[in-house]
């Protein structure tokens, strides 16, 4: 097996069944299985994968185990040479697993790898090529300087604007929502980490893939198109929650030591403030 799928769903159900129909259509040499992890969807998902894609692997868990785990438990069972992260709220093109696992054939020294990953609008979905959310990197995405200063590096070391998206570069860090990776790369780095709910486990693994040696790669001569936050939508409180414990965490376990307690006092109290102003503006709590 070449290729192993892992397409985690949670009441994504039309939108899966139209990645699962795109990955099918997909024209490839390269031998592939796709695996599906449900997480305990309340909609008719289960019930219309099985019936409309028999072929795939349908695990289904009783809870909502979270992105990292469902993947893991993916992974546990994948037998390709390389394992490929989905989201369900995408679409592949034709030729798109050929031309990855070819780029990956021929350059070994890749742990990862990332294609071009557009929005319904056709803009890039800017999270698919990343630098490190370093303190200096965040301060400068965080308060616009990123904006007001496009081409200058400096200020734009997370998401890389300085960049050209239709050349091909190395990376720090690639997106969840299309990321393949070397099954000899997960068995030096290890799996997502389970502390990570539903965000910044891709970051994490990014780092912990370049910590054991591995190169990663944005290769934006295919291209998916994401649906962005299609399972996000439905518990507010919930999901503005976990993306701001993943900033923390985060910089908890790679950060922490390096800084000082000035500087890492400074890191809580900012992704604070933005938790809060998060919840006024989707009204999960009411403005004073």
């Amino acid at each position: 097996m070449d290729l192993s799928i892992l397409i985690l769903n949670y009441n994504t159900c039309r939108l899966t069944l139209d990645c699962l129909q795109s990955v099918y259509r997909s024209e490839t040499q390269y031998r592939y299985e796709v695996i599906v992890i449900d997480n305990a969807s309340k909609d008719d998902s289960v019930a219309q994968i099985r019936a409309q894609f028999p072929q795939s692997t349908l695990i289904c868990n009783e809870d909502n185990v979270g992105f990292a785990k469902g993947n893991n438990q993916g992974m546990r069972i994948a037998a390709g040479k390389y394992v490929l992260l989905l989201n369900s709220d995408t679409v592949v093109r034709p030729d798109t697993f050929e031309t990855m696992v070819r780029f990956m054939e021929e350059h070994p020294q890749v742990g990862a790898s990332g294609c071009k990953v557009v929005l319904p609008n056709g803009a890039l979905d800017k999270a698919c090529r990343r630098g490190f959310p370093t303190p200096s990197a965040s301060f400068y995405y965080a308060f616009g300087f990123s904006k007001r200063f496009p081409g200058n590096p400096r200020f734009n070391q997370y998401q890389l604007g300085h960049l050209d998206e239709n050349l091909d570069y190395p990376v720090d860090c690639l997106v969840g929502a299309f990321m393949l990776v070397r099954k000899q790369t997960i068995e030096e780095a290890g799996m997502l980490d389970e502390q990570f709910f539903m965000y910044g486990e891709d970051i994490d693994w990014c780092y912990r893939i370049k910590q054991a040696g591995w190169g990663i790669h944005y290769y934006p001569y295919t291209s998916i198109v994401h649906y962005k936050g299609a399972s996000a939508r439905r518990r507010p409180f919930k999901i503005i929650y976990e993306f701001h414990r993943a900033m923390i965490l985060f910089h908890r376990k790679h950060y922490r030591k390096r800084y000082s307690p000035l500087v890492n006092g400074l890191v809580y109290a900012g992704v604070g403030l933005k938790f809060l102003a998060a919840l006024l503006r989707n009204k999960v709590i009411p403005a004073r």
